[in-house]
């Protein structure tokens, strides 16, 4: 039985999630996720998309996408098939890396977006990894709170969703009820799979 395909069009929003297979990590060490995060960057080169936001967890991924030209099958097809030549010749392994296909979830809404960028951003909260979003290293969130664009997340469309000062709203939206502040995790938002 062949795979159903997935639908998309040009300016589509996903929030999508990968997995390790069987729940495993995907990542061992800061050079892992540095590599991930490098495929990212040379598939938006080469397979244009916009990023929003991302969250590298150890067994798992989150990525707000925008996809352009090329659906997100190509997309992931490109940074997952990398990577798990890259995990397996480093690690000296074979097999499946990932779980499976990815998951997306189309983002039809403005507050859908801004929920999937909470979400997103407060993965590492709800897991116990950190106490607040901008503590932990593998996620866009901390460009949200500086101005330099230093990294690969495009962070205008999530800003303008808020007057200024965009940075401050943004960072109490994360933090507001539903947030950190009063444990209830955007439960409102929970994609399958994650």
């Amino acid at each position: 039985m062949s795979r159903k395909p997935r639908s998309w069009f040009p300016g589509a929003r996903f929030h999508i999630t990968a997995r390790g297979n069987r729940g495993a990590d995907l990542f061992y060490d800061d050079l892992d996720f540095k590599a991930y995060l490098d495929f990212i960057q040379l598939c938006k080169e080469q397979t244009p998309f916009i990023l929003h936001a991302y969250c590298l967890m150890t067994n798992h991924v989150h990525l707000l996408i925008e996809v352009l030209q090329h659906p997100p099958g190509d997309i992931m097809k490109f940074i997952q098939f990398r990577y798990a030549k890259h995990f397996n010749k480093r690690h000296k392994l074979h097999g499946h890396v990932f779980q499976g296909r990815y998951y997306s979830k189309v983002i039809q809404t403005r507050p859908y977006f801004l929920a999937a960028s909470k979400y997103i951003h407060l993965n590492p909260v709800r897991a116990r990894m950190c106490l607040l979003p901008d503590r932990y290293v593998w996620s866009s969130y901390r460009q949200y709170l500086s101005e330099g664009e230093g990294s690969i997340a495009y962070t205008k469309a999530l800003l303008d969703c808020f007057e200024e000062p965009k940075r401050k709203r943004y960072k109490a939206y994360i933090m507001e009820k539903g947030g950190v502040a009063f444990g209830n995790y955007c439960e409102e938002y929970r994609p399958q799979g994650s």
